[in-house]
């Protein structure tokens, strides 16, 4: 039913992502494989240095390996394509940071992982992948044997037995092998072994995530080189900062220079942590992929081998570990480098502080000084606006007073103590408005 017809019938309207979302979910089915029968699997990963993939490149290279068969293309913008390509089944993923191609197909050579069927793959259109190889397998499929003793002859020439690890799978319908090393052609080798009446698709499924575990699992080590290089640096880092803590501590140089020191050291840890948080990010996902890959196979013990899961804890969980002690040891480096920054800053806004506060009571003690000194040279104004006045009203009252028969001495010693106290009276007056 599509969805003009849906909203017919209901009256309602679809959301417009509504059938991609539900298309989504059936998008990437499992292969239905007969026994016997192989696969080939291939990853690809982006360029070296690349920071995002080209995924109209790795369409296009899908698109050449599909016209040499006459295959039909992708959809437009496709991240996965299911379809025959000659005598195989081709399944084509496309990831955030690699691109996959298995090849399923019926039968298996009489040589066991014999590198010629990886010639599958034309060796041109290898060389024209856009990425270098991160991982590739040869997976064989066949009949269990009469007996389990017969799988326990055959593992020994097929792969190294230190690192062999199999186990029973699917309810007891499988029995799988590998030991996780590349063979002379550059492989791994994987082999399963069928309990009559498994279903097509039951196989596929254990066939795929063989697949899924193997690139998965490579990808979550990629970031180990980068953490045993940063664990290398973190202990110089750390003396660093354990040197610039002691000199905030004891003041042996100036707070601003191991303030800058500081400052320094924090923005170098935080380019780090920005240059390689993805990388360990990725490093979380996948390996909680690789574990939800060994939890849904649900493995039993076979003939006391190593399983699956003790492989991954034995050799494969203590790589995934010190990638995550690098990444903590690097954040924590990184916080005491910010702490002790907010100390020193702290302890320079103190001090300035203080600073500002002598500055404060030294500038109120020159306020009081000035303000005396502002109030005796207003008595002194006084005595002199005074001088001026008397002799100017003695200039001006002079006639009338000799008319009255005054003289001009008298005339002006009484004058000059109503001008003084009128010019205080002002003054004051004046000053007090202002104050």
């Amino acid at each position: 039913m599509n969805a003009k017809k849906t909203q017919l019938t209901l009256g309602l309207q679809d959301h417009p992502l509504r059938y991609d979302l539900v298309n989504e979910l059936h998008a990437r089915p499992f292969p239905a494989l007969t026994v016997p029968s192989h696969a080939l699997f291939l990853a690809i990963k982006l360029p070296h240095g690349a920071k995002s993939r080209d995924r109209d490149a790795d369409r296009a290279h899908l698109t050449a390996l599909l016209d040499r068969f006459g295959a039909p293309h992708p959809q437009p913008g496709a991240t996965h394509y299911f379809g025959t390509v000659g005598r195989y089944q081709l399944k084509w993923e496309q990831h955030s940071e690699f691109v996959t191609y298995t090849l399923f197909s019926e039968g298996i050579c009489e040589n066991p992982f014999d590198p010629k069927s990886f010639d599958a793959f034309p060796s041109d259109w290898l060389a024209q992948a856009p990425g270098a190889r991160i991982s590739s397998a040869l997976i064989r499929v066949e009949p269990m044997p009469g007996s389990e003793a017969d799988i326990d002859r055959k593992l020994p020439g097929w792969f190294v037995s230190e690192s062999l690890a199999v186990s029973r799978v699917a309810d007891g319908c499988a029995v799988i092998a590998g030991d996780f090393r590349i063979d002379p052609a550059g492989h791994m080798r994987f082999a399963v072994f069928i309990k009559d009446g498994t279903t097509a698709r039951r196989i596929g499924r254990i066939v795929q995530r063989l697949c899924e575990l193997e690139v998965y699992k490579t990808m979550s080590l990629l970031a180990l080189p980068t953490a045993r290089d940063i664990s290398k640096r973190m202990v110089e880092f750390d003396a660093k900062v354990s040197e610039l803590v002691r000199h905030v501590k004891t003041e042996e140089q100036p707070a601003r220079e191991t303030l800058y020191e500081l400052l320094s050291l924090s923005t170098e840890l935080e380019a780090l942590m920005a240059r390689h948080a993805y990388r360990f990010s990725a490093t979380n996902a996948y390996s909680t992929l690789v574990q939800e890959r060994i939890e849904v196979m649900r493995e039993t013990r076979f003939e006391g081998r190593q399983t699956f899961r003790e492989f991954m804890m034995r050799r494969f969980d203590p790589a995934i570990r010190t990638i995550r002690a690098a990444a903590d040891q690097l954040e924590q480096v990184a916080t005491r480098t910010k702490r002790a920054g907010d100390l020193l800053r702290t302890r320079v806004e103190v001090a300035r502080s203080e600073q500002n506060q002598k500055l404060l009571a030294s500038m109120d003690r020159r306020a009081d000084l000035q303000l005396r000194l502002q109030r005796t040279v207003e008595g002194l104004s006084v005595v002199a606006i005074g001088y001026y006045s008397v002799n100017l009203l003695a200039y001006v009252l002079s006639p009338l007073a000799k008319g009255a028969g005054v003289e001009k001495l008298w005339l002006m010693a009484g004058l000059t103590p109503v001008v003084l106290m009128v010019l205080w009276a002002a003054l004051h007056r004046i000053r007090k408005s202002l104050e």
